[in-house]
C-alpha cells in the first residue's frame, strides 16, 4: 500500500471503534491492513476492551450533551462541514511543515486541534500554513475556526480522559511549546 492511498489514522481509529471490540479477527484484520498504525490500534483495542469491563456508569448530563451535540454534527453530513486540510496530513507531513515553519510539532497539533485563536495568528505565518498545507488562506482560517477537538490519539491514551483547552493565542501557544524569545519574535513578526 503507498502513503498516498493510506488513509489518515484518524479515519482508521474511527473505523475500528465501530467494529465489535471483542472480535480478535477484527483487530488482526486492521493491523494487516494498517500496519504503521499498529500501536494506535492496540492502544484503541485496550481502551475498548477496558471501557467495556466497567461496570455501567451513568454519563453526567454534560457527556449526553456533547454526545449529543457531536451526533448532530454528524448527521448533518458532511456538506455543511467545512473540510480541515490539517486533519488529514500524515506524520511525516507534520514534521516536515513544523521544520519549513520552523515551529514545533506541538504547535501543529494545538492548530490540528482549533485550540488557536485564528485572529492571533500573523498573516505571513498564516500564509505560509495554508501553502505548506496545500490549502488557501481562507479554507484554513474557516477551518481553524471550528470548534475545538481532541485528537483520537489523545483521547485513548489516557486514563483520565483530557479535556480541551481553552483557546489561546499563537504567542501563548509558542511559548506553552518551549520556543525561544528569539524564535517567537520572529515568528510573530510575521504580520505582512
Amino acid at each position: 500500500m503507498t502513503s498516498k492511498s493510506l488513509p489518515p489514522l484518524e479515519d482508521v481509529l474511527n473505523a475500528f471503534a465501530v467494529e465489535d471490540a471483542d472480535d480478535k479477527q477484527v483487530l488482526a484484520k486492521y493491523l494487516d491492513a494498517y500496519p504503521e498504525y499498529a500501536e494506535d490500534l492496540i492502544d484503541l483495542s485496550r481502551e475498548i476492551h477496558r471501557s467495556a469491563l466497567k461496570d455501567d456508569i451513568e454519563l453526567s448530563a454534560r457527556d449526553k450533551i456533547r454526545i449529543e451535540a457531536a451526533w448532530q454534527r454528524f448527521s448533518e453530513g458532511s456538506s455543511a462541514a467545512v473540510a480541515d486540510p490539517l486533519s488529514a496530513l500524515s506524520v511525516a507531513e507534520i514534521r516536515q511543515i513544523a521544520a519549513t515553519l520552523g515551529v514545533k510539532r506541538q504547535v501543529l497539533a494545538a492548530f490540528r486541534e482549533h485550540r488557536v485563536i485564528v485572529a492571533s495568528i500573523p498573516a505571513r505565518f498564516l500564509s505560509r500554513l495554508a501553502a505548506a498545507a496545500k490549502t488557501s488562506v481562507e479554507q484554513l482560517q474557516q477551518a481553524l475556526s471550528a470548534p475545538a477537538s481532541l485528537s483520537p490519539v489523545r483521547s485513548f491514551n489516557s486514563d483520565v480522559p483530557p479535556e480541551v483547552g481553552g483557546p489561546i493565542t499563537f504567542e501563548k501557544l509558542l511559548r506553552d511549546a518551549g520556543h525561544s524569545e528569539a524564535e517567537r519574535l520572529m515568528l510573530l513578526s510575521e504580520h505582512q
